[in-house]
């Protein structure tokens, strides 16, 4: 689905990072979410490959890349060291400054990478999320069904390992079945090819620490930020038009108190923006990436 890229792992502090490269110009990097790997991005990297270098990479514990061992307060799988990862491998790939676009679990380590390494990133932009540390503040009622997966995620060891183990096909295809807007947009070869890591215990407990990080340093570290850094590069957000993120809040209001240089609009689609709207989702990323780097 890739083609014209060429796969490549290399070594960072403690892991590994395992991703695809094409296309020559500026670099940008694509960060993915759950349930998925950097395969999400196979409707938008080889069009964006036209005119820029692109990477797409699996985060800490996601698809190929590495699962080391976590320690009791979660740290080795919070955003501050899955971002560090991604800089690290972008450094080992020759891109010391790039553009980082996520989804998801992967927009949540962009913004991250972004406020911790504020010359580094050249451009951002996040879609269908809102700081982590302003979505447990606005947590209520509506947010706890909504977002279930957090807490059943997060829950202590080996609960939820234990369950996904016992069906992993059963939790990948609700969020695959019920995120999107656009029934029939998974194939076949793809729904396997999300599924699959999931049978392996090592990345089912990878992901697992990376929701208890969250929960717990990746909170801490937003409000350590809030009012004190703030992304200082272009910024784009976009949030899906039919998903959860539009209905429960009002993504451009929260995203002004962290990127000064802001823009943003909701896609016509639910959460899997690049994959059920790849065309409307490659227009906005390159809007962004036209404009000049601060």
């Amino acid at each position: 689905m890739f083609e014209g890229f060429e796969e490549f792992t290399v070594p960072v502090s403690g892991t590994s990072i395992h991703g695809v490269k094409g296309g020559s110009g500026p670099p940008v990097l694509l960060l993915h979410g759950i349930p998925e790997t950097h395969l999400m991005w196979h409707a938008v990297a080889p069009a964006l490959a036209e005119d820029h270098t692109v990477v797409a990479t699996d985060l800490r514990g996601y698809g190929a890349s590495g699962k080391p061992p976590s320690a009791a307060g979660h740290g080795p799988y919070a955003m501050r060291a899955i971002a560090a990862d991604q800089v690290e491998a972008m450094g080992a790939l020759g891109f010391e400054r790039f553009a980082v676009v996520g989804h998801d679990r992967g927009a949540r380590c962009a913004y991250r990478l972004a406020l911790d390494n504020p010359g580094v990133a050249s451009h951002l932009a996040v879609l269908d999320i809102v700081p982590t540390g302003d979505a447990f503040a606005r947590a209520d009622g509506e947010f706890s069904h909504a977002y279930w997966v957090w807490s059943f995620l997060s829950a202590p060891e080996p609960v939820p390992e234990r369950l996904i183990g016992a069906a992993p096909h059963v939790l990948v295809d609700y969020m695959l079945d019920t995120w999107t807007a656009r029934p029939g947009v998974f194939s076949d070869e793809v729904r396997a090819a999300y599924v699959e890591p999931f049978t392996d215990p090592g990345t089912v407990h990878a992901i697992c620490e990376e929701y208890r990080a969250a929960s717990t340093l990746g909170v801490a570290d937003d409000e350590a930020d809030r009012g004190k850094r703030r992304v200082e590069c272009p910024t784009l957000v976009l949030w899906g038009a039919e998903g959860m993120v539009a209905r429960l809040y009002d993504p451009l209001a929260i995203w002004s108190a962290w990127a000064p240089d802001l823009d943003g609009a909701p896609v016509d689609a639910g959460h899997f923006l690049p994959e059920e709207a790849p065309e409307e989702t490659l227009r906005h990323l390159r809007a962004l990436l036209s404009r000049r780097p601060h």
